[in-house]
C-alpha cells in the first residue's frame, strides 16, 4: 500500500501527512522565483545599458544561489522613452506579471509620471538613471503615499557638484581655465544642475559668463557655438543626455576652439565613440564609473564581467542598476520577506559597498528623502576624457589613468 493511501487511516497518519504537506508546500515555495521589473526604453544607449546591467546582476546572483535560495526572473518591459508606456509597464508588471520590485528608468519625466503609481500599487521602485531633485523632494513631502520611490543614481544636484569637485583639480588647477559657458538641454534634471553650476563653479574659481539652455530637438549648433565663441570662455560645461552625438560631432567638425566638458550621459557608453565616428576625442564628462577605474574592489571585476558579456563598456546607468539589483536582494534576505511595506523598512537600511561606491540612502526627514547618499566614502563617480578611443579616467587623482589632453583645435 502507497504511503500517500494511509493518510486516511487514524489520527496519527493524518499528522504525519499534514506534516509531509505542508513541508512540500514551503519547498515549492521556497523554489518559487522572485520576479523583479526592469523598465527602460531598449533602443537608447543608456536605456540599453540598464536592461544589460540587469541581466548580467540576475544572472550571476542566480549562480550563487538566488535571494534565500529562490531564483530571481528578471522581466524586461520596453518604455520607448514615453511616460504613458512606463505606466502600462509598471502597471503590468505589479497587477499581471506580479514583481515584488522594479528598476530602471532613464529619463526624468518617465520616474516622475511612475512616482505616484508607486503608491496606488505599493511595489518598490528603484530609479537608476533619471536625476532630477524633485523625485526626492515628492517622496519627503508625501512621505505615506511616495515612500516605495527610491532614487539610486547621483541626482542633479550632485551631478552638477561632482563637475565643481572634479573641475577644481581638472579647470583650474591643471589648465588654469578662469571661465566658463554652461550648455544644457532643456529637461526636467538639468535644471538643478544649472542652479547648482551657479552656486558652485564660482567657488572653485570659475566665472559663469553665460547659461545657455537648448531644445532636444535641435539639429544645428553651429548658430549656438558660434554664440558661444563669442563669449570667450575657457570651457564649455553640458549638462546633456536625452542628446550627446549632435552637439559633440558639430563641435568637432566646427574645430570650436573651446574644450567641451561637464556631463554627457551618452557619452560614458563605449558605444559613443563610434557613434560620433571618433568626434568625442578630447571630450571630458563626469560618470558613475569608467574603463575599470577601482571605485571599490567591487568595480574591476563587474566592469570586465560586462564587457565580455555584451561587448562594450558599461554606460553610467549599468553601474546603477547593476547595483540596485543587490540593493534590493540585501533588502528582501534582510526584511525575510518581499512584502512592500517590510521591504521599504530594509531599503532604508542600505548600508552596503557596490560599484559605484558606498551606498546609502538619504533618510525620512533629510532633504533628499530615498536619494543616493553623495560624498567622500559614499559616491562620487570620476571624471574621464576620451582619448584615442578609450575613457581615461583622470579624476580622482588616486585612481587616475592619465592627464587631461587638448585637443589640437582647442586652444592652449
Amino acid at each position: 500500500m502507497k504511503t500517500t493511501s494511509r493518510c486516511g487511516y487514524g489520527a496519527v497518519w493524518r499528522i504525519a501527512c499534514a506534516a509531509l504537506l505542508a513541508l512540500a508546500l514551503g519547498t515549492a515555495a521556497a523554489a518559487q522565483p522572485i520576479k523583479i521589473g526592469v523598465i527602460a526604453p531598449a533602443a537608447h544607449i543608456d536605456g540599453r545599458a540598464i536592461m544589460q546591467a540587469a541581466e548580467l546582476a540576475t544572472q550571476q546572483i542566480n549562480a550563487n544561489g538566488g535571494i534565500d535560495g529562490r531564483p530571481v526572473k528578471l522581466i524586461k518591459y520596453d518604455d520607448h522613452g514615453s511616460s504613458s508606456d512606463a505606466v502600462r509597464a509598471y502597471q503590468r508588471a505589479v497587477q499581471k506579471d506580479h514583481v515584488v520590485a522594479v528598476t530602471g528608468i532613464f529619463i526624468s519625466e518617465v520616474a516622475l509620471a511612475l512616482e505616484p503609481w508607486t503608491g496606488r500599487l505599493k511595489t518598490p521602485l528603484i530609479d537608476t538613471g533619471a536625476a532630477t531633485t524633485e523625485i526626492t523632494k515628492r517622496i519627503h513631502d508625501h512621505y505615506a503615499s511616495h515612500k516605495y520611490m527610491f532614487q539610486e543614481f547621483t541626482n542633479s544636484n550632485f551631478l552638477a557638484r561632482g563637475v565643481c569637485d572634479s573641475g577644481k583639480d581638472i579647470f583650474v588647477k591643471d589648465l588654469g581655465y578662469k571661465t566658463a559657458v554652461v550648455l544644457s538641454e532643456n529637461a526636467a534634471w538639468t535644471k538643478p544642475v544649472d542652479a547648482e553650476y551657479k552656486k558652485c563653479l564660482p567657488k572653485i574659481g570659475l566665472k559663469v559668463l553665460d547659461t545657455i539652455v537648448f531644445s532636444p530637438d535641435t539639429n544645428d549648433f553651429s548658430p549656438i557655438f558660434n554664440k558661444i565663441e563669442g563669449l570667450h570662455p575657457d570651457v564649455i560645461l553640458t549638462a546633456i543626455a536625452h542628446v550627446g552625438v549632435k552637439p559633440t560631432v558639430q563641435w568637432h567638425q566646427d574645430q570650436v576652439p573651446i574644450l567641451l566638458a561637464g556631463i554627457s550621459g551618452q557619452a560614458g557608453s563605449s558605444a559613443f565613440w563610434k557613434a560620433t565616428n571618433g568626434a568625442s576625442a578630447g571630450v571630458i564628462t563626469t560618470s558613475t564609473g569608467a574603463n575599470g577605474a577601482a571605485l571599490t574592489p567591487k568595480t574591476k571585476p563587474f566592469f570586465d564581467a560586462y564587457k565580455k558579456a555584451f561587448n562594450e563598456e558599461p554606460a553610467y546607468d549599468a553601474y546603477t542598476t547593476y547595483d540596485s539589483l543587490y540593493t534590493l536582494k540585501a533588502a528582501i534576505e534582510r526584511a525575510g520577506t518581499t512584502q512592500a511595506d517590510k521591504l521599504v523598512s530594509a531599503l532604508e537600511k542600505t548600508d552596503q559597498e557596490g560599484v559605484e561606491g558606498h551606498i546609502q540612502f538619504y533618510g525620512r526627514h533629510a532633504r533628499y528623502t530615498h536619494g543616493l547618499k553623495y560624498g567622500k566614502g559614499l559616491v562620487t563617480g570620476v571624471a574621464f576624457q576620451w582619448q584615442h578611443g578609450q575613457q581615461v579616467v583622470i579624476w580622482p587623482k588616486r585612481i587616475a589613468q592619465g592627464k587631461p589632453v587638448l585637443p589640437d583645435f582647442v586652444k592652449q
